[in-house]
């Protein structure tokens, strides 16, 4: 999965403008993480599109801190309809808009799907279209022109709001002896694991450790687990949240580019994540 970490003044610094084929419309996006808790809502269907937007609206602000006005010009969540992003209306007086809705949707559904580093599905991100200068002339704001448009200035506002990387987890449930304890420890420390509980079981010889294990560490988690501990350690996994993957996906230093180009590569796509300058023009 995809998402953003987020920039200082995104509402100014963040914002991508991208034209039509013809020039006569632009449009203007930029986006922000969601607050902490609303993408899992969403998944949870606590929070979907479904939703009267008035009610939804004050959910939003009373349990996520969500600007109200901003919440009931929520068009649409996406991908598939239902997902963890949101696309939002904060324009003021722009004419023709409601013209221009549905192309804008389909678009945001779209790029939603296909994120920009690795055409990966997006999670947790709120697009906000800041400003549009539409053609007066229908034939020239139609949706061959703005579909394409707004999906570039979707995939610019990510690149340009500091994109990261999202890995599954697993909740890892280990039942052991005290002795075998430390070996967990090894392992978990081997496949970037973290234990955060260890608790002993009463009335028996046996502890409960608890860690959280990244899905892709986890092949041959088992066997290794058990050598190590001579078969003493039953571990039970469930998958139980999104982890961001620290680092800068355009940053030649960094490791998390050679992940994003192995996923690239296997996808058929070229290597290297895609410039700004592919999204974004230019006044």
């Amino acid at each position: 999965r995809e998402t953003v970490g987020g920039i200082e003044n995104s509402a100014s610094e963040g914002v991508c403008l991208s034209k039509s084929t013809n020039k006569h419309n632009r449009l203007y996006v930029y986006a922000e993480p969601l607050p902490e808790g609303l993408a899992d809502a969403i998944e949870e269907g606590k929070v979907s599109s479904r939703d009267e937007s008035k009610a939804r609206s004050k959910v939003l602000a009373r349990e996520f801190e969500f600007d109200e006005d901003t919440a009931k010009k929520i068009w649409c969540f996406g991908p598939d309809t239902t997902g963890a992003n949101l696309f939002m209306d904060q324009t003021k007086g722009a004419q023709y808009l409601n013209e221009i809705r549905d192309s804008v949707v389909g678009a945001f559904q779209w790029a939603t799907k296909e994120g920009a580093l690795c055409d990966e599905n997006m999670r947790g991100i709120g697009f906000y279209l800041t400003d549009c200068m539409l053609h007066s002339d229908p034939i020239h704001r139609n949706a061959r022109q703005i579909l394409p448009a707004a999906r570039r200035s979707v995939l610019g506002a990510q690149i340009k709001a500091d994109p990261k990387l999202l890995e599954p987890m697993f909740l890892v449930d280990i039942q052991c002896p005290e002795h075998a304890v430390g070996s967990i420890y090894g392992v978990m420390n081997r496949r970037r694991g973290q234990v955060f509980e260890e608790l002993p079981i009463p009335g028996t010889p046996m502890f409960n450790v608890k860690a959280y294990l990244p899905v892709a560490e986890s092949f041959g988690f088992t066997a290794d687990l058990r050598s190590a501990t001579s078969g003493q350690a039953f571990p039970q996994s469930v998958f139980d949240h999104w982890a961001v993957l620290p680092g800068n996906p355009y940053s030649v230093s960094d490791k998390i580019l050679d992940l994003v180009r192995v996923i690239r590569s296997r996808k058929g796509l070229k290597p290297e994540p895609p410039a700004l300058a592919n999204f974004q023009d230019r006044l």
